[in-house]
């Protein structure tokens, strides 16, 4: 393996519509923290990208416990976007991982237009973010509550908000609580997106048989982990074809096979949530793994296999 490692130059570098990673593999936001938490355990660095923890305007203490639980073949969370606020996290927490040379997106969650866009621009002005998630599976408190990521109309109007205030790359992160993903895709494309980042979190909820009540505190959380991958396959496979922007896979990642089958259904990059939480070097052994195979099957570009499993 070591002679055919110096026989093939391996290109895992991945441009996400404008993000530079050094190689495709990021964290998803909420399940890696500011970065610092997991410096004990794997050199973030190496790393294609750290994507923070959700980030509102002003500060949330989000959602009372219990706002975690295991499920079967996953898990399911209702944290609330607990975060101490988009300036907190600029002036105490991105210094950290700018130091360490870690690609940054951040992700940022509002619940108007004008919660976006106010925070794009004062992220435009902090040196060392690479790019803009956006979480859209929020209420639009002028819409009636609706979420924003489940009308393309509202899609639409949330990316132009944002690229109106800044140059960063922005990718909005799609719901699947949707009836027809490819429309939202589109919609997103439509309104400026540099990249898309696909799926969060589809609704669920547990129920404590002893207690006879829901067991979060919330009722219902996202469910994340294997149990969802499918799903997040089966919608990027559809999207790929329908777009002419990048996508970040992500949705029950848990190793590197699992990464490459995201790869093959058109996932220019990945991102792993849920498999932090069972392995702290989850992220950085998906790499490898990526790595170890391009070698074994002498593919020397990432880009060689994107959405090579879609049959045209």
């Amino acid at each position: 393996m070591e002679s055919a490692k110096q026989d093939i130059m391996i290109d895992l570098a991945v441009d996400l519509g404008g993000i530079a990673m050094k190689n495709p593999v990021a964290v998803a936001s909420g399940t890696f923290g500011y970065g610092k938490e997991y410096e004990d355990y794997l050199d973030i660095s190496a790393l294609g990208a750290v994507i923070v923890k959700g980030t509102t305007l002003e500060p949330r203490s989000g959602n009372p416990p219990p706002r975690i639980v295991e499920t079967a073949a996953g898990m399911l969370n209702a944290i609330g976007l607990e975060n101490p606020g988009v300036r907190a996290f600029a002036q105490e927490y991105l210094p950290y991982l700018v130091e360490k040379k870690v690609t940054v997106i951040a992700n940022v969650a509002g619940n108007s237009l004008e919660d976006y866009a106010a925070m794009a621009a004062y992220l435009q002005g902090c040196s060392g973010i690479a790019g803009i998630e956006l979480n859209i599976s929020c209420p639009n408190v002028k819409k009636g509550g609706l979420q924003f990521g489940t009308d393309p109309h509202m899609v639409k109007e949330v990316v132009r908000a944002v690229k109106a205030e800044t140059s960063l790359p922005v990718m909005p992160k799609l719901s699947p609580n949707v009836t027809d993903i490819v429309a939202i895709a589109r919609a997103a494309e439509e309104g400026g997106a540099d990249a898309l980042s696909m799926i969060n979190t589809l609704m669920g909820m547990a129920i404590d048989i002893r207690a006879r009540r829901p067991v979060l505190a919330n009722i219902f959380g996202g469910l994340s982990g294997p149990a969802i991958k499918p799903v997040a396959l089966r919608m990027i496979y559809q999207v790929f074809p329908a777009v002419n922007i990048p996508i970040l896979g992500g949705g029950g990642i848990m190793n590197s096979n699992d990464a490459l089958e995201f790869i093959m259904a058109g996932a220019s990059a990945i991102s792993v949530g849920t498999g932090n939480f069972v392995d702290p070097q989850c992220a950085a052994e998906i790499a490898a793994g990526i790595s170890d195979y391009m070698v074994a099957q002498g593919i020397g570009s990432l880009r060689e296999i994107v959405g090579a499993a879609i049959q045209r």
